[in-house]
């Protein structure tokens, strides 16, 4: 008997051993959920809660701070090592995998909303519906190729390009194009409000667009740059060898960097988590408005996540999906903390040099792209919100209207 509890005693200090940081990351998520509940009742001041969250603050600027590098170093390194036919179908196999997930992900968020109706028989404050000019999907798209190609690498780091909508001129008309959602104000309407569905602004307002700018990183300019770079540095040859070589030095570095600030992250985590949660709003009325919401977008991310996308995994790999899946736990973590794909990009890669051993070429191009292309989950409650608005506005979609959305 005392054998059989030694036996598992050991068990479980080398499960310890192999996964504290997992074990830790996970912990801090569940204390920082408690700690946040416990302080919201303690009616902390606006300047007390920002104080509250300064360690997570920090968390979140040393992982903005690791993406330039690691983005840059790894592309440039990675593909300057790869032919170029081998590279060309990477990124082919790449992209269409992450088209075809995104799309995916779109149809599952619709068949969930249209089985599970969230907005049928929900009440909305009007003034949480109006909105603002709405983005023309030729705009988006024009923005969309203009910061692949930024005009300042420099700037790129910092900020990138997004189209401004100015009002010029309103006419009162009842025109209605069905495509897309949004609300604007109606007199005639006893609600006060008027929903439209279309691609375009509504009919009624014209706006002249101006060049403006979003203050978030151009990742994708960056990829792009970095990408054309290390393809290049890898037919220069020699020549090209020293740059190349300074590109491996810093990817190293940064590794390095991420090994040793990975024992911060726990106790970040623990202060990102709670301060988001003395920044929510009321939860029983959120959850009374948004509750079934909530719950489809939720059921649609863990039919994407934990069935779909594990079950192509199995299919193409025969492998267990589930062992990948552990090994990329800690990444999961963060980015529960962090919602942002780029900042957990540091500590993906870290999980899947470390933990899943893939291929280093292949991580390195394929992270930076994904962090930049890759939102399944967008995606999917975009598609919620969109037929959800027009559930609460008793709108019926017809399938060329839930086509466009998709």
């Amino acid at each position: 008997m005392a054998l059989a509890l030694e036996e598992v005693w050991g068990r479980v200090k080398n499960v310890c051993k192999q996964n504290g940081l997992l074990i830790l990351s996970v912990l801090a998520v569940v204390i920082g959920c408690l700690l946040g509940f416990f302080l919201r009742g303690k009616q902390l001041s606006e300047q007390e809660v920002k104080y509250f969250q300064f360690p997570g603050e920090l968390l979140m600027r040393m992982l903005k701070m690791l993406i330039l590098p690691l983005i840059t170093s790894s592309l440039m390194s990675g593909l300057s090592s790869m032919e170029s036919k081998a590279c060309c179908r990477m990124g082919v196999l790449t992209v269409t995998y992450y088209l075809w997930t995104t799309f995916i992900a779109v149809v599952v968020g619709i068949m969930l909303v249209l089985i599970i109706k969230p907005g049928v028989g929900t009440e909305m404050d009007s003034n949480r519906l109006g909105g603002g000019p709405v983005m023309t999907s030729a705009d988006a798209l024009l923005d969309l190729i203009r910061n692949m190609v930024p005009s300042n690498l420099i700037e790129a780091t910092f900020q990138q390009y997004k189209t401004d909508l100015i009002p010029i001129l309103r006419v009162p008309t009842k025109t209605i194009l069905p495509n897309f959602v949004y609300v604007v104000p109606d007199e005639n309407d006893p609600k006060g409000q008027t929903v439209y569905l279309e691609l375009t602004p509504p009919p009624d307002v014209i706006y002249k667009t101006s060049p403006g700018s979003s203050q978030q990183m151009n990742v994708l300019g960056i990829v792009i740059f970095s990408a054309t770079m290390g393809l290049l540095l890898g037919r220069m040859g020699e020549r090209g060898a020293p740059l190349v070589n300074v590109c491996q030095c810093i990817n190293e570095c940064v590794m390095k960097i991420i090994n040793a600030a990975v024992w911060y992250f726990p106790f970040g985590i623990i202060f990102l988590v709670a301060g988001k949660i003395l920044d929510m709003q009321d939860p029983s009325t959120l959850g009374k408005k948004l509750g079934w919401y909530g719950v489809t977008v939720l059921t649609g991310l863990f039919v994407h996540g934990l069935i779909l996308l594990p079950l192509f995994y199995l299919i193409l790999t025969r492998k267990n999906p589930f062992r990948y899946i552990r090994g990329l736990l800690q990444a999961m973590v963060i980015a529960l903390a962090t919602s942002s794909s780029s900042a957990t990009l540091p500590i993906t890669m870290k999980c899947l040099l470390e933990n899943c051993h893939v291929d280093r070429q292949i991580a390195r191009f394929v992270l930076p792209v994904g962090a930049t292309i890759n939102m399944d989950g967008t995606a999917l409650y975009e598609a919620v919100a969109a037929i959800f608005i027009a559930q609460v506005n008793d709108y019926e979609l017809d399938f060329g209207q839930l086509v466009t959305i998709r």
